[in-house]
This record gives C-alpha cells, structure tokens and sequence, in this order.
C-alpha cells in the first residue's frame, strides 16, 4: 500500500487544470446559448418564445448528472460515440445556458422600459440601445447571480468523475484506491474547490465594485 505523499498530491493539484478547463468550457459555451436564448425571449414570436421557455424548464428540471449519462451513453446508441470530455463539456454547456438564459432575460427585464425609450429618442437602432444602453446595467444586476451560477459549475463538474472523466474529483478517488488514505486525499480536494470558489467570489466582488463605481 502506498503513502500519500508528493507525487499523489501533485497529481490531484494537476488534475486541477481539468476542472478549471471543463468549467471554462461549460461556462463560455453556457454563456454564449444563453445569451442568445436572453435576446431571443423579446422577440415578438410567440413560436419562439414556446420553443425557448420549453428548453430552459426542460433542461433546468433535469439532473445534471441524468444529463451527464446521458450524453455519455445515450447518444452512442444513435453511433455518435463522445469522449468523457466532450460528454460532459456537452451537459454542462446544456445546463449553463439553460439557466444563464433566464438569468440574463431577467436583468434585462429589470431595466425600466424607459431605459428603451431614451433610446429611440436617441434615434438609436435596437441593438444600439441594447448594446450602449440596456447591456451595462444588465451586467451589473447580473453579476451576483452569474457569479454564484459559475462557482455552482465548478463544484458539479465534479460529476464528470461518473463517465471517467479525470478531474480533482476522480483524481482524489483514483489516489485514494491506491492510498488508502480518504481523509487526507479528499481534504485537499476540498481545499482546492475552496480555493476556486473563494477566489471567484473575491474577484466578482472587485468586478461589481469596479462597475458599480463606473456607472
């Protein structure tokens, strides 16, 4: 039986950049589908704003780890065979924009309708409107809320570790099988998520600050 000592260590802190990467993709991906979904719900269609509001309810009613699985080993049925890193890229991109997306509707919706209006005063087109005028007060009613989704991903990418997908998590299971040593593995563990999650709520905090201070 192996001791936990460095080169175990080292290879949970390396499996770090798996999670950080994982997030950053599910994150951006996320972000990019829910922001379209945000602009998208004031169109004037209602076939549109049917199909959107049955993904975001249909995708924020589903367990992240069901969708994991299921991008995993549902989709090879159908001959589309994902790696561990693609699958759960896919879930959590799926995931993100579902709840971005109404994250970002609702500051949006928070800005006065005369927000708008000035706007048109302005003889401004609407994307000009959103873009210099409703977008940074949006921002900052969203920051809060987008910050707390992204620490919130960080910690359930740690689902991945179900489809073999070698992050902190299953790299302190992997570690732990052959260390025998739980307590000591997955305290780091919990050390580094602490440090993640803490560092990206201190930097949201200066972000909201900055903005707060420019408006």
């Amino acid at each position: 039986m192996r001791s936990f000592g460095l080169p175990e260590l080292l290879y949970v802190v390396e499996a770090l950049r798996w999670t950080l990467a994982l997030s950053a993709i599910g994150f951006i991906g996320g972000g990019l589908v829910g922001a379209l979904i945000a602009v998208l719900r004031f169109a004037d269609n209602r076939l549109i704003n049917g199909v959107i509001i049955i993904y975001t309810q249909f995708f924020q009613g589903i367990p992240l780890l069901l969708l994991m699985l299921l991008c995993y080993y549902g989709i090879s049925l159908i001959g589309i065979q994902l790696s561990p890193l693609q699958a759960a890229a896919t879930a959590l991109t799926i995931n993100a924009s579902a709840f971005l997306g109404v994250i970002w509707e609702s500051a949006l919706r928070s800005i006065p309708r005369t927000q708008w209006e000035s706007g048109e005063s302005l003889a401004l087109r609407p994307w000009q409107t959103l873009h210099y005028i409703i977008a940074p007060q949006a921002i900052r009613l969203a920051l809060p809320s987008t910050v707390g989704f992204l620490v919130q991903l960080v910690k359930e990418s740690s689902l991945a570790s179900v489809i073999g997908f070698v992050e902190i998590t299953r790299a302190g299971q992997l570690v732990t099988n052959i260390t025998f040593a739980p307590l000591e593995v997955f305290g780091v563990v919990a050390v580094l998520y602490f440090i993640i999650c803490g560092l990206l709520s201190w930097l949201s905090r200066r972000l909201e600050l900055s903005l707060r201070q420019a408006m």
